[in-house]
């Protein structure tokens, strides 16, 4: 008796899901899509800021050979003059204008004085003075102390020259840097599972987009720190999140303190009486009393001495040296008694002014000295690399075959987020909208995103 084999009906072809899909829950899938879009689209303005990140470190060297005939003082041994002697060298060579700073010269440096006047806006012209002869040798538009290659490479990196407009390009740089920095650590660790094997790139892998995914993932997770430091300090003075940092700033009650300077009413003897109508010049030979107050009173190194507008009012001195470990007191200082009348220093700050103080020292490669440069310019040809490499994948992963070429590879499963458990969307749309308010260049794309990429999902499954 022979059996019959039961016959049974196979289920009907199905296209079987992207790989993506098969291998990594709905979670995983959304973020290896949204890094592989925010990858593509993001990462060229993340070249642009590496480019002109990476120039900027180089800018106390640009600085030294353009300027250091100014910078530097011709004469390096001997006594110093009194300060007032080398504002009134200064002044003989700038007599418009209204002195604004004074920078003592420190080791081989010159004496800065610095002049405002109504035609120069934020800027202002700097005298440079040797202090030991008192002559001058030059004088530099400068902003905030900056020489004019550094004004203009600061620029370049912020907006690009082109003002408002052009610091959106790295607010969003700066907005996505960290989703791409954490998303790619998290895939990355998904796929090697143990940190010893995240460290190294897959170098047994054959030649194609296994070998360099090692390279661009494990590259990454080495400077992923570095990268998520610049997105967040970056951010801090960004065009929008920076605002709304400000406002955070205030709440927490987290600014500098601000030094309460007095004036000071002038004795019979002084330039005018209580209830003079006309303002008193300064006398720049009260610099050097002030100036010894300062040095009494423990602020060593580089400081500056503002003026005050009027004679008689309190000058302040704060200390300027941003390398670590920074010097950054204030003092207020009545020139007519010789005391300090208030004082700020940095030790008294709120714990979020330090560490915004000294974010951003970092992120401009001022807080560790030459260090700080290496580190930066690191992480900047570390992060064109894991660009390069992420562009490489994109073009390896190309279909290849006749009749299926394609100039690159095709991008991860669309719609995977619509997978996500309720709990998870619920949650995530006050989050989505949170992020929009505060990072308006993350959030607002983001949503964007998801709607488009729902949208186009479901008319897809409808039309089917």
């Amino acid at each position: 008796m022979s059996v019959t084999p039961e016959l049974t009906t196979a289920p009907p072809a199905t296209e079987p899901p992207p790989r993506e899909t098969r291998r990594t829950g709905a979670f995983a899938a959304l973020l290896l899509r949204l890094h592989f879009y925010a990858g593509v689209l993001v990462a060229p303005f993340l070249v642009v800021a590496a480019v002109t990140g990476l120039l900027y470190t180089a800018t106390p060297q640009l600085d030294g050979i353009l300027y250091g005939d100014k910078l530097t003082a011709a004469t390096t041994s001997g006594p110093v003059l009194p300060l007032a002697d080398q504002i009134a060298a200064a002044r003989a060579t700038h007599p418009g204008g209204t002195i604004a700073a004074v920078q003592p010269g420190d080791g081989d440096g010159t004496t800065r004085v610095v002049f405002s006047q109504p035609d120069l806006g934020e800027n202002q012209h700097t005298v440079y003075v040797d202090p030991h002869t008192g002559t001058v040798q030059g004088q530099l538009t400068t902003w905030w102390g900056s020489t004019p290659v550094t004004t203009w490479l600061d620029d370049l990196h912020r907006n690009l020259h082109l003002g408002d407009l052009g610091r959106n390009y790295s607010e969003l740089a700066a907005s996505w840097l960290w989703v791409l920095t954490l998303g790619g650590v998290f895939l990355w660790w998904r796929r090697r599972r143990g940190v010893r094997k995240m460290l190294a790139p897959e170098l047994s892998a054959k030649k194609g987009v296994r070998r360099t995914r090692g390279w661009h993932a494990a590259t990454g997770l080495w400077i992923s720190l570095g990268l998520l430091i610049l997105a967040a300090t970056g951010l801090t003075w960004s065009r929008w999140a920076g605002g709304n940092f400000e406002i955070a700033l205030d709440t927490l009650d987290g600014r500098r303190p601000a030094l309460e300077v007095p004036g000071v009413t002038p004795s019979a003897g002084g330039h005018h009486g209580a209830g003079s109508e006309a303002p008193v010049a300064v006398d720049p030979a009260e610099a050097d009393t002030v100036l010894k107050v300062a040095r009494d009173n423990g602020l060593t190194g580089p400081v500056e001495l503002s003026l005050p507008e009027t004679g008689g009012a309190a000058w302040t001195v704060a200390g300027i040296d941003n390398t670590w470990p920074v010097s950054l007191d204030r003092i207020a200082v009545d020139p007519a008694t010789a005391t300090v009348v208030a004082r700020s220093d940095f030790a008294d700050w709120p714990v979020l002014a330090q560490l915004t103080k000294l974010g951003v020292q970092a992120h401009m490669g001022i807080l560790f000295g030459i260090v700080n440069q290496i580190l930066l310019a690191a992480l900047a040809i570390g992060l064109l690399c894991v660009i390069l490499w992420g562009y490489r994948m994109w073009w390896q992963r190309r279909p290849t075959r006749e009749g299926r070429r394609a100039l690159v590879g095709a991008p991860p499963a669309r719609g995977t987020w619509l997978g996500l458990p309720a709990w998870a969307i619920v949650v995530g749309v006050p989050v989505v909208f949170a992020l929009g308010w505060a990072l308006p260049l993350f959030g607002i794309p983001l949503a964007a995103f998801l709607i488009i990429d729902a949208m186009v999902t479901l008319r897809k499954k409808a039309t089917v």
